[in-house]
This record gives C-alpha cells, structure tokens and sequence, in this order.
C-alpha cells in the first residue's frame, strides 16, 4: 500500500508515491510532475523511479485536461514493476479557511466548502481544488485527502490572528490565516530531531518565489508574517508583500478595478516589480544594474524588520532556520541576515555556510553563536503523506 502525495498547480502537477508499512510512511519510491497543462501547451510528465529518470510526451484532448493527463498517471503506476497499490491520494490545499483545523478526508461537502476561499487564495486555492476534483475522477475508488498550508497556523493567539476591525467583519471571516504551514510543520519537525533548542523559540524564514516568516514556541506556530491572503509579510517574488492599503485607495480613485489590482498584488510587484528584470533570486545576483541590486536589497531589508517584530513576540530567539528556494540555496543572504542579527548573538562560520546547498539539513552557526542557524531543505511532500496515513489509519 502507499499514499499518492500531489501538488496541483494551474498548469502542472507534482506527485510522489510513499509506501506504507501499517501507518508508517516510508521514503518515496517515485517522484515526478506534468506539466504543459494549459490551454495551448505541451503536456509531458517526467518521473523518477528507483533512481531511473524517464519522461513522456502526452497526447491529450483540449477538454478535461488535467482528468486525462491522471489518468495516464495512473497508467504509468500500473506500469511500473513492483509499485504499490495506492490506498489514498493527499493533496496540498493552499486555504482551509478557520473551519478545517487539521487535514480532512474530501467530500462533497468539504468541496463545496473549500471553494468558497477560492478568493483568499486566487493564485492556488481553485487550481489546488481542480486537481482534487480531476484525482476523484480518475481514482475514483480511492479516497482522498486535503491537507492544508493554514493548518499549523491554528495556534496562533487571538492578538495575533485579529484585525483592528469591527467585529462583524471578523465574522465574516477577515482574519489572519497563515501559510507555508506544511513547509513549517515539516521543518519544526525536524529541527526538534537534530537540537534539543527545536522546542524552544524558533524562527523559521521559508523563502521562494513566496516567502514568510513563522515564529514558532514548543513546536507550535505563535506569528507569522502572511495574513489573511499569501500577500502579506515579505517581499516576494512576484508578490508586494506588506503595502499600505492607502495604496490601493488611491489606485481605485483613479479608475484601477479588481483584477488589475490583483494582477499588480500577486503578478507585476516584488522582485520582478523593482528590478523590471526577473523574480528569480538567482538571476538577479548576475545582474550588475542598480535595480537589480535594489531588489535584493529591499528583499533582505524587508526579511530582517518582520524577523525583528516576530523574535519579539517570542521575547528571543534560540533557532534560526533557512529553507525554501531562496533559504536553501542563497549563501550570500543567509551569511548578511546572519551579520545583521550580530546584535542577537548571532555568528555564521562561513565554510558550513558555502557547504550547505540544500541537499541536507545543515548547522550553519559558529560554535560561538548564541544562536542555533540551519538550513533545512523543506519536504511538504512526506508531511502531506503523512498527515493523510494518519487520518486513514484512524
């Protein structure tokens, strides 16, 4: 038995098998993703199977696509020598709203229900929920489980998740959720495996394409930089982060509707909005222009003052923790925000710092340091496997 852990974005899908032994989940056996799902693309899935990588052109038609392409997923494990049987699919669901506390077996019901954050998360939230629906079309026997990103955020207290707004906006549900929770819950986990300091006042900084801030005590989410939507906190790759909702008056004075603006929020601003050049970390350090510069520049200034607000809510810091995209990879940020935490204790031995590049967990810090750094490559995948396991174990 296994459990099909999937990603499903707007056009592609992320998938990895993880065997079972009674409801225990074991290392991946496969791992792969499609992509080419938008109208007009060229569909092709590559997977990795038993340390063989291999890919595959799909032909498929112009209606229901991602239905068709899982099906030929689910040929594919038919294929393959030796592949357990799947006993249950886990997708990542962006938003869980302040209903779904914890991961859910999918409904109709929880479906419906689900649908209505499509809002809250526009860029995820509808293309999260097509893919459940395709998955129980094309497995239709097999059940399916949500796991959400704003689940480990359920701790946070009330002078955290509150808005200084009338309280029947609050009811209607205008809070503070939190995301990046299942990248969080995995890097908490296994900061508690490698320091006895894991349980103690953690920093975690998961930085990519999106980027937040969790602070984190015993385990347990206090604060975190991302809001009500995945727009809040830290300057991201194609998103604002934190803006003045001044700004957005203004623009709508002078005639900006709904989706320019969201195109602006979530597409046009962040790195790529003040270089012009690109949303990609890694081609903005190749760049020698002045706003290429003042990109990653606003970046690591943006990333030290929330990491400021979220280690005094913490009353300290015991832990710092890289990971994502950026975190994992990027050793000149990790070594200035390492500089600019000095005032905390905070010492990063340069040679550990060069050596981690996110193919495994890695202490960063000098033995000198007040402060625990690591880099933690994260794994949302597994914690997802793991998550649906239980549920269906129980």
């Amino acid at each position: 038995m296994a459990v099909l852990s999937v990603n499903a974005g707007s056009s592609s899908l992320k998938f990895s098998l993880y065997p079972l032994v009674g409801a225990v989940v074991q290392p991946q056996v496969l791992s792969g993703n499609i992509e080419g799902l938008e109208p007009g693309g060229a569909p092709e899935m590559h997977w990795t199977f038993q340390g063989q990588s291999q890919s595959r052109r799909l032909d498929l038609g112009s209606e229901q696509v991602f239905t068709q392409a899982l099906l030929k997923l689910r040929d594919l494990l038919g294929e393959l020598p030796n592949a357990p049987k799947i006993e249950v699919v886990a997708h990542r669901v962006v938003h869980g709203g302040s209903r779904y506390r914890a991961s859910v077996i999918v409904t109709d019901d929880v479906l419906e229900q689900l649908t209505t954050f499509n809002s809250l998360a526009p860029l995820h939230q509808p293309h999260n929920l097509e893919g459940v629906r395709a998955f129980r079309a094309a497995f239709a026997s097999v059940p399916q489980v949500a796991c959400f990103d704003t689940a480990f955020h359920a701790t946070l207290p009330e002078v955290d998740y509150r808005f200084a707004i009338p309280e029947a906006l609050y009811e209607m549900g205008l809070r503070r959720y939190g995301f990046h929770g299942l990248s969080y819950q995995y890097v908490s986990a296994t900061l508690q495996q490698h320091s006895h300091r894991g349980q103690g006042r953690v920093l975690m900084a998961h930085l990519g394409n999106g980027a937040s801030l969790c602070a984190a005590r015993e385990g347990k989410s206090c604060a975190t930089t991302m809001g009500f939507s995945a727009l809040d906190g830290l300057m991201m790759g194609t998103r604002t982060g934190s803006l003045d909702p001044g700004v957005l008056l203004f623009l709508l004075e002078r005639g900006w509707d709904h989706d320019r603006l969201q195109k602006l929020l979530y597409k046009q601003s962040g790195l790529l909005g003040v270089s012009g050049v690109s949303a990609d970390m890694r081609r903005l350090r190749s760049d020698n222009s002045a706003r290429a510069k003042l990109a990653i520049d606003i970046f690591r200034y943006r990333l030290l003052c929330e990491s400021g607000a979220l280690i005094a809510a913490m009353q300290g810091l015991d832990v710092l923790a890289f990971s994502g995209g950026i975190g994992e990879h990027d050793v000149a940020l990790r070594a200035e925000v390492g500089q600019s935490l000095a005032w905390l204790g905070v010492e990063i031995d340069r040679r550990h710092n060069a050596q981690a590049t996110g193919d495994a967990v890695m202490a960063i810090h000098a033995p000198s340091s007040k402060v625990e750094v690591w880099v933690v490559p994260t794994d949302e995948g597994v914690v997802v496997a793991r998550e649906a396991a239980k549920l269906i174990g129980s």
